[in-house]
């Protein structure tokens, strides 16, 4: 049960130092990662075996559940905390794992001499010191948390609690320090103070925009208008991304505090989150998290006594891409169309129901308390001259390990892509990088070591957008990946403006004449003229955005797309109307997997040492035979 409500900020200090004396106990605690991604992979039934055989054991170990902490592909994890020792990770448990990983804890061996060491952890161990796996026995055995290369180069700011406390429990929040930037804003900082301590520390959006933050709380405080709202965009609508839906579900507190700290600081009493429906997880610890913060004074009423008030409610998008812009969001809250409109009024003077309003995203929100209780030259000595603190990427696609990511602004491409997510899957070769999410451009090797900040990439044709990094390997068509995301960008348009409505229409067709092996070097003209109007006609956002894909591949591999139409075929293998697979007979060993893998049983052979042979006629150019063959024996034509 909750403790009764601070009514006082004696009454929060105590409250966190009663709470950080319980977590940081003598005891061994294990914990579970049961966000979305580990729930797909059964983190839920790991954790009940865990907590089945500690109590069969009668053991005092604390079995916890907590949020994803980034690797994600490598999930069910588990992460042992015990006193005097490392923090460490298991990864893809299992039950029955995990009931030996407890049964060896028991025997005092800590993360020992147990088969929980396998051939599948070499993709964690990437360049892992080999003194480190040399020896199974005593805690060598298994690498420490900054010892992984996927965490080595990160730095926490953002995820600074994600997967390290439990979501659920206000009590661990404060035992690291939670509310206190709250406490600290409310008691020693007049409104003027902070939002000058957030433009000196250069914190700019993190969802896209990359808009001063400091710079939108003055213009709403300022404004005049009661009441006055504070919102958080948690609709993160791009394909492959997920790094709101993280913080929301794994450190859902310091997105309440940010937000409590704006709402004081410009004088506003209602706040809204605007989350997707997508996201029922992330809703579900959101309505907690503000339960909790209500009853213990945090949020609501006369919060720490003070005299402040200040409400805050969700609010669910049904799914649409065009909501992720602000003035569409707003629209959307409303219970109107989510449809965006010209800015000639800001938003922060006429927003949400035609009152003063400020908007920024969750990650934004939970950089906040960071800076003021760090101070603003903490956070402004971290990243570029233009672009401060860090920023949270999904690294997708075909990297060797794929997940979560926290980096300083101004590390390069080259540093996030090879050194924290391992290379290219399958030792393939690099191709390209695209940022930014759907509306985001493709970047080529020749940009790799281009750093990662809001001007650099914007300035290279493409964007930092919320936080979507897609990796490609040489077996991507560009052109491909241009139709792919510009029939996404059409089927989401609202459809209120002709530029975004007609024009992305018929960047689309024109794409998909392209890889339908039926255009001209006209039609490629021509598509480049019509994204360039699109960028420079639409009303919003997305429209402006939507060319990226297509713009960013003509600039960078332009010779792709002229091989589709002068040469008529998709050097990457992937246009099916341009492309024909053929067996290399000198590669082939006669596995027999390109066969078993065909849907259309249209490969003879290819077993008993005879090579593989394709039957045209049968073909339907998925390229199953391709994926799955180990020596690169499958050729295209």
């Amino acid at each position: 049960m909750p403790e009764a409500r601070m009514n006082c900020l004696a009454d929060l200090r105590g409250r966190q130092e009663r709470a950080r004396v319980a977590f940081y106990g003598p005891k061994v605690r294990l914990s579970v990662g049961v966000g979305t991604c580990g729930l797909a992979n059964g983190a839920g039934d790991v954790l009940e075996a865990l907590r089945d055989e500690v109590a069969r054991r009668g053991l005092d170990f604390t079995v916890r559940a907590t949020a994803c902490v980034g690797l994600c592909e490598m999930e069910p994890l588990v992460d042992v905390l015990a006193p005097g020792l490392p923090r460490v990770f298991y990864h893809k448990v299992d039950p029955a794992r995990a009931r030996d990983l407890v049964a060896g804890l028991a025997k005092g061996l800590h993360h020992g001499d147990w088969a929980l060491m396998r051939a599948d952890q070499d993709k964690l161990l990437v360049d892992l010191p080999r003194s480190l796996t040399g020896s199974l026995n005593g805690l060598a055995a298994v690498p420490t948390f900054e010892e992984i290369p996927f965490y080595r180069h990160q730095m926490k700011v953002a995820l600074r609690n994600c997967g390290f406390i439990d979501p659920l429990d206000v009590e661990e929040y404060l035992a690291t320090g939670g509310y206190s930037a709250l406490a600290k804003a409310m008691e020693s900082m007049p409104p003027e103070q902070i939002i000058e301590t957030i433009e000196r520390s250069g914190l700019r959006g993190r969802g896209g925009g990359g808009f001063p933050t400091g710079k939108k709380w003055r213009a709403c405080r300022e404004a005049h208008g009661e009441p006055k709202y504070v919102l958080c965009n948690g609709d993160e609508g791009d394909p492959g991304a997920f790094m709101d839906r993280s913080i929301m579900e794994g450190n859902p507190h310091a997105v309440l505090e940010g937000m409590a700290i704006a709402a004081y600081a410009i004088g506003a009493s209602y706040g809204y989150i605007y989350v997707r429906r997508e996201y029922p997880l992330a809703v579900d610890h959101l309505r907690r998290a503000i339960l909790q913060a209500e009853q213990a004074g945090l949020l609501g009423i006369n919060i720490l006594g003070r005299g402040f008030d200040f409400t805050v409610r969700i609010s669910r998008g049904a799914g649409a891409f065009v909501c992720g812009e602000s003035t569409a969001l707003m629209a959307s809250i409303e219970g109107q169309a989510g449809e965006p409109r010209a800015k000639h009024i800001h938003t922060s003077e006429k927003g949400v129901f035609g009152r003063p309003t400020t908007l920024n995203n969750v990650e934004t929100w939970a950089n906040v308390p960071v800076i003021i209780n760090q101070g603003a030259d903490w956070f402004a000595a971290i990243g570029t001259k233009a672009s401060k603190g860090t920023k949270v990427f999904s690294v997708v696609g075909k990297a060797r390990t794929t997940g979560l990511v926290e980096v300083p602004m101004g590390m390069t491409l080259r540093e996030i892509v090879f050194d924290i997510a391992g290379g290219v899957a399958g030792g393939r070769q690099f191709k390209a990088v695209q940022t930014g999410g759907p509306s985001g451009g493709c970047l080529g090797e020749d940009q790799l070591d281009l750093p990662v900040d809001f001007d650099a990439l914007t300035a290279a044709g493409s964007m930092m957008g919320s936080g979507g990094l897609i990796v490609m390997d040489d077996r991507t068509c560009m052109v491909e990946v241009a139709r792919y995301f510009t029939n996404f960008l059409r089927r989401e348009s609202c459809g209120k403006c002709t530029a975004c409505r007609e024009g992305v229409l018929r960047m689309y067709e024109l794409l998909e004449k392209i890889t339908a092996g039926q255009g001209t070097t006209a039609d490629v003209d021509l598509l480049e003229e019509v994204s360039r109007y699109v960028a420079d006609n639409s009303i919003c956002g997305l429209g402006k955005s939507a060319p990226n894909p297509t713009l960013s591949t003509l600039k960078h591999f332009r010779g792709e797309y002229l091989a589709h139409v002068t040469e008529h075929r998709c050097p990457a293998g992937v246009c099916k109307a341009l492309t024909k697979f053929t067996i290399l007979t000198a590669s082939c060993k006669a596995c027999g997997k390109c066969s078993k893998a065909c849907p259309t049983e249209a490969i003879s052979g290819g077993a008993k040492k005879v090579p593989a042979l394709i039957d045209q006629a049968k073909c339907v150019r998925c390229g199953s035979c391709r994926e799955v063959c180990p020596f690169d024996a499958v050729g295209t034509e």
